[in-house]
């Protein structure tokens, strides 16, 4: 792998291989002496998004429970990986091929067989996958990236998934809110810690 990894406690015990945090920059760094239009590893940290994600499942866990549940955009997973035992399919994806390479070594670590992960964009969704829930931690960072995923939400909503969208209070992010507004049956705020921090952080609960 290109970003060296380690053994973490997680969330609530849970040990995963993450990206080493001191070594992930220097490594982009000198990633981008060779080939400067190396994307930044977003997806190589876990994000309050994802912890708040964690405790609101594991308090709800009848979103998940006996379903086929899909994560979008998951960079390391972790609320697929916490949940995973509950689910009766998990498949986990994101866009970055080495985020999915780490997904399948934790896959592999922590013994879970009704789980898989894949490469996936979210610009070129296959049409024939298709689950029950849908999970989304911190996917709307990006305006540019907005009407593509509006379009993906209402085309799983269409398909009777229910979407659980986990979201900062970033100001830039609040057109993409709105426009969700009529499909938001639900939100429920979640406080999570990041370095010696509150972050709030908002639950969206999707469905047509």
């Amino acid at each position: 792998m290109l970003y060296p990894n380690k053994l973490v406690e997680a969330q609530d015990g849970l040990v995963l291989f993450v990206p080493d945090p001191e070594l992930v920059k220097p490594t982009y760094e000198s990633l981008l002496t060779n080939e400067p239009s190396t994307p930044f590893p977003y997806w190589a940290k876990i994000w309050p998004s994802s912890k708040a994600m964690c405790s609101f499942l594991e308090a709800e866990p009848a979103w998940i429970a006996g379903k086929r549940v899909l994560e979008i955009g998951a960079g390391i997973g972790l609320p697929s990986l916490v949940m995973a035992h509950r689910a009766a399919e998990m498949i986990i994806s994101d866009y970055a091929t080495e985020a999915v390479v780490l997904l399948n070594k934790n896959i592999q670590y922590l013994h879970l067989k009704q789980v898989r992960a894949m490469v996936l964009d979210w610009n070129d969704f296959p049409d024939n996958l298709q689950c029950e829930t849908i999970l989304m931690s911190d996917i709307n960072y990006a305006p540019d990236q907005f009407d593509p995923l509006l379009k993906l939400v209402q085309q799983l909503l269409g398909q009777g998934a229910t979407i659980i969208i986990s979201t900062p209070q970033r100001i830039m992010a609040t057109p993409f809110v709105k426009a969700l507004q009529p499909n938001i049956q639900r939100t429920v705020l979640q406080t999570v810690e990041e370095k010696n921090q509150l972050v709030d952080i908002s639950i969206l609960v999707l469905s047509l």
